[in-house]
């Protein structure tokens, strides 16, 4: 009897890999791009081999839930530490940089490109996804910075303010600054993920010509958060809806005095009990950037707004199947109407997932690959060469207090 139920199992177990892994091969299909045919695009996509092979799905990992969960779980951490720095801002506040801090080793050069990651809502430099990038453009020759913004990574919160999609204020005073601290770099750069991106954009849109960064990359834009918001509260996309409140609520109880007496319409109190994005944000957030509900807030905050002033080659890459981001809230008309744009669309990834390439399943995301790629693409066709990852260390001074701490930063 044990014996039948042995076979059974493993009968069972065979049916089900070869269903996922034929699910996988089912779904593997080229990225698809919209981009306007300038000479520019064609050549720095043609120099991205990433962008012209299948994408290929790990089997098990074509679910959007799955992925998702899956990528937030298991995926490990390369070897990195951090290096962490104090940006004071216009208004009292402060925000957090994390530099990756290299004891010995290979250095980048003093010139070598600067981009600058902003992570997504709750995120920071602790997440599995941001350590592979910093880790990665070290290997591209690029040095990476983690913009995290007031509160998330233990960023300190001194002034009763977070951050919202829209609010650029500090982006605009890290950008900056990093680009007086790095004055040798060949170029500035920047990537964001899901909100970080949404707060990337909507800085490049009203920057113009005006922002130092020469190149940006997009990766599971909401876009539309009007929509976006919308698609949390279906199915079992509450879930992430529900996760990412509380993480917001645990976020603002380390700071919760700072809010005590604040007059209405604030109403901290009430933050333990949010179980939506849209209820914290109805509590907190638009009280501190002077919207008058969370409906304006979200129509005048997507970065789908932005997206007709882009002014540098922006690169946009987003999952068909992504459950907080979804494709309905691309703005495909925008961006194909753009030439400095260019959106990457997958069949599959989920949100922050991507769990495909010869890292799978547990290594970087396949985004990586294509991010860095496409950075030096640009760069070269800019006539900005690659930078080496070899070189002399960089000596600028860190303007404000600095620790060392560790990539798993506490959430």
């Amino acid at each position: 009897m044990a014996r039948v139920f042995a076979f059974a199992v493993a009968g069972a177990t065979g049916l089900i890999t070869a269903a996922a892994w034929l699910d996988a091969r089912r779904k593997t299909e080229k990225p698809k791009l919209q981009f306007t045919p300038t000479e520019f695009n064609t050549r720095v996509l043609g120099a991205c081999p990433s962008l012209n092979l299948p994408y290929e799905p790990f089997p098990f990992m074509t679910n959007p839930h799955v992925e998702t969960i899956f990528a937030a779980k298991t995926r490990v951490f390369p070897p990195l530490r951090y290096h962490r720095e104090i940006l004071k801002t216009a208004d009292g506040g402060c925000v957090a940089l994390d530099w990756e801090y290299i004891e010995d080793g290979h250095p980048l050069p003093d010139d070598a490109p600067v981009v600058v990651l902003l992570p997504g809502l709750t995120g920071g430099s602790g997440d599995s996804y941001v350590v592979h990038a910093v880790h990665t453009a070290r290997e591209a020759g690029i040095r990476a910075v983690v913009f995290n913004g007031r509160g998330t990574a233990d960023s300190p919160v001194i002034t009763p303010q977070f951050y919202s999609a829209s609010f650029t204020g500090d982006t605009r005073a890290v950008i900056n600054h990093i680009a007086q601290r790095y004055p040798r770099s060949r170029a500035l750069l920047g990537a964001g993920w899901s909100l970080g991106a949404n707060i990337l954009l909507t800085y490049l849109g009203e920057e113009g010509d005006r922002t130092p960064l020469k190149a940006a990359v997009s990766m599971c834009n909401p876009f539309e958060l009007t929509i976006s918001n919308e698609h949390l509260t279906r199915g079992f996309n509450r879930i992430y809806d529900l996760n990412l409140a509380r993480s917001l609520a645990r976020i603002f109880a380390k700071h919760a005095a700072l809010w005590t007496g604040m007059p209405p319409p604030f109403r901290p109190d009430d933050v333990a009990a949010c179980a939506t994005i849209r209820q914290f944000d109805d509590a907190i957030t638009i009280h501190s950037f002077g919207w008058r509900s969370v409906d304006e807030y979200y129509a005048g905050s997507s970065s789908a707004l932005a997206v007709p002033k882009l002014t540098i080659p922006t690169l946009c890459i987003q999952a068909l199947d992504d459950p907080i981001a979804p494709k309905e809230a691309i703005p495909y008309s925008a961006l194909a109407a753009n030439p400095h744009a260019v959106l990457v669309t997958t069949l599959t990834g989920g949100h922050l997932g991507w769990v495909a390439g010869p890292t799978a399943p547990f290594g970087a995301p396949w985004t990586d690959k294509v991010m860095f790629e496409w950075l030096n693409a640009a760069l070269g066709e800019m006539g900005i060469s690659k930078g080496a990852a070899n070189g002399q260390a960089q000596t600028a001074g860190v303007t404000e207090a600095a620790e060392r701490v560790s990539a798993r930063v506490p959430a």
